[in-house]
């Protein structure tokens, strides 16, 4: 998008503000759900500000426009929004102030702060009408002008729903609905009202095609001691699937019906709410009788079953088999000096992955930097901006799909032509880190928090570092991103517990010459009780080999050289059947010891 046209846009927004005689609106990106990747209904930023990063806060002021983002996002923030008149804030870095503090440094006593109220958890904002009210500052959360800006804005999304097989699901949906029940009366409540939608469609068994690379269905569910509702648009639903729901106990009513019948709950009726993920417009409808506290169904959705376990293992035997065919085709395209691109590569990927009988969708677009791109943390190549491939520098590639019986998520960097002596130093600090973790045995109630510091250790010990997250939760057949565990220099609180599917890709990036990140997913299994207690260990389950060429082993410990060594004895193991013969002598040769 150009610049003229996000100024002549947010100028539009502005002018809404001062009709409505707000000083400062607040636009989060996110949707009613408080959703990570949204429909296209809900790309408000993106239309204001031209950013398709997947986590921003705009705030649009009288005077200016200020976006908020993390350190994922800090180079393409920077390049995306370019002379737009909006200035970047770089989240977590010294001197960047939060949105709450900007606003009651930035305006005078007696303003107005607006906002869509629905886009922002309970918790969100009972902190900022409080941070506002002590520096007399008045919050409206029903300031909603963007339809009177975005004349062409999308409709809501309308896929159809389906049902998720319980030879999937290894749970059904009867059986989940009977342990939310139990668990919120345990938490002191008579009722449970979600918005979440990965929470919607694990606990119904359901799936549906409306927000990309996420199999969610938009609807908002209401779970009381002995019935349950589903609000969401009747059109969505064929008669097979009202009639599943039906058997389930759950009622169904319309997607926009929900607040109001939230308002109409009789007041002796506590309803638990999420405050991290249940928006203030929710919690006000309740009008008091709500009560605020942690998902019932985080932690029981986050903890796979001995089913969904094994899908896990099945499905990235195969997704390990799609990977190395592209990998194979994208070194040797190369090699050959035939023309391939950025989104060249993405699409081998895809044409591999959709290949598989249970492959449903990616789990988002694939991630294809090279050179220098590589180095913008969650690059997406654009007609404008698809590199052509050549030797001499490094293809960083992350990718997934999202499968019936699971979720896949997986970074390799790739060594294009010979890599330099720096190139292999800054490849094996980072999977020295990424072995750390890999190999790391704790006990029982760790966080990941606490085994954070060992991804980046090697990393840090020469004064280099990366800003996101060490590894962040992960569905089955639902979002690629799940709470609430994480391996993070922030604590989460959530510790570690068996069956919990999680990522390990500690990174390296140099502005302006490439990107290193190392992901595999990982499964916390039990590994043995002492007379100090239980221990808890990682299995990987993701397959496919790391590049040999980018191997420093001087820099590496005996240890080190044997798991990779097992590791990739593992993954020719594992794959090698599905493959054909020439398939098998590459990746012979790509899973040789070191």
């Amino acid at each position: 998008m150009s610049a003229d046209t996000s100024i002549r846009r947010i100028q539009a927004f502005r002018d809404e503000m001062a009709r409505a005689g707000v000083k400062a609106a607040i636009v989060p990106r996110t949707d009613p759900h408080l959703s990570e990747y949204i429909s296209a209904h809900w790309h408000t930023v993106r239309f204001l500000t031209g950013f398709t990063g997947s986590a921003a806060i705009l705030v649009i002021t009288d005077k200016g426009a200020y976006l908020w983002v993390d350190s994922r996002y800090f180079l393409q923030g920077e390049a995306q929004t370019k002379d737009a008149g909006i200035e970047l804030m770089k989240e977590g870095l010294p001197g960047t102030p939060t949105v709450n503090e900007f606003l009651a440094t930035t305006l005078h006593e007696g303003d107005t702060v607006g906002v869509n109220g629905l886009l922002m958890s309970a918790d969100d904002t009972a902190r900022l009408r409080t941070v506002l009210s002590l520096h007399g500052l008045k919050l409206d959360v029903n300031f909603d002008p963007i339809d009177r800006v975005w004349s062409d804005r999308p409709a809501l999304p309308d896929g159809p729903v389906f049902v998720h097989d319980v030879k999937y699901a290894g749970k059904s949906a009867e059986a989940k609905l009977a342990d939310l029940r139990r668990d919120t009366a345990e938490a002191g409540a008579d009722a449970y009202f979600t918005s979440a939608l990965d929470e919607i469609a694990w606990v119904l068994n359901i799936r549906s095609t409306d927000v990309p690379c996420n199999p969610v269905a938009t609807a908002f569910l209401y779970v009381g001691s002995d019935s349950a509702r589903l609000f969401i648009d009747g059109a969505k639903l064929t008669p097979e699937v009202s009639e599943y729901l039906r058997k389930a106990g759950v009622d169904t009513a319309a997607y926009g019906s929900a607040l109001d019948y939230l308002a109409s709950v009789p007041k002796d009726v506590t309803v638990l709410l999420s405050g991290a993920r249940a928006s203030g417009a929710v919690a006000s409808a309740l009008q008091g009788h709500c009560m605020l506290g942690d998902s019932p169904i985080a932690l029981p959705k986050a903890v796979k079953n001995e089913v969904q376990m094994q899908g896990i293992r099945d499905a990235h035997v195969r997704d390990g088999v799609y990977m190395v065919r592209s990998i194979k085709e994208v070194k040797e395209t190369v090699a050959s000096g035939r023309p391939l691109t950025e989104i060249g590569v993405a699409d081998i990927l895809e044409r591999n992955r959709r290949t598989d009988p249970l492959c449903f969708d990616l789990s988002f677009e694939s991630i294809c930097g090279f050179g220098p791109n590589g180095a913008i943390v969650h690059y997406s190549a654009t007609p404008e901006t698809d590199t052509p491939l050549a030797s001499g520098n490094l293809l960083l590639i992350d990718s997934g799909a999202n499968y019936l019986d699971a979720t896949t998520d997986i970074t390799r960097t790739i060594a294009l032509g010979t890599p330099t002596a720096e190139m292999r130093h800054d490849f094996t600090l980072v999977m020295k880190g990424h072995i750390a973790i890999a190999t790391a045995v704790y006990p029982e109630g760790t966080r990941g928090h606490q085994l954070d510091a060992l991804a980046r250790m090697p990393l840090w010990k020469e004064g280099k570092s990366y800003l996101h997250g060490t590894g962040h939760g992960v569905g089955h057949f639902l979002n690629v991103h799940e709470g609430p565990q994480s391996i993070r220099l922030n604590d989460t609180m959530t510790p570690l517990l068996p069956g919990m599917l999680t990522s390990n890709e500690p990174g390296v990036y140099i502005e302006g010459k490439y990107g290193i990140r190392c992901e595999n997913l990982v499964l916390t299994v039990p590994y043995e009780t002492t007379a100090f207690g239980r221990f808890l260990a990682f299995e990987t389950v993701t397959m496919c080999p790391f590049d040999r060429d980018l191997f420093d082993t001087s820099i590496m410990t005996a240890d080190e050289i044997a798991w990779v060594n097992n590791y990739h004895r593992t993954v020719y193991d594992r794959l090698a059947p599905s493959l054909t013969p020439d398939e098998r002598a590459w990746l012979a040769d790509a899973c040789a010891p070191l």
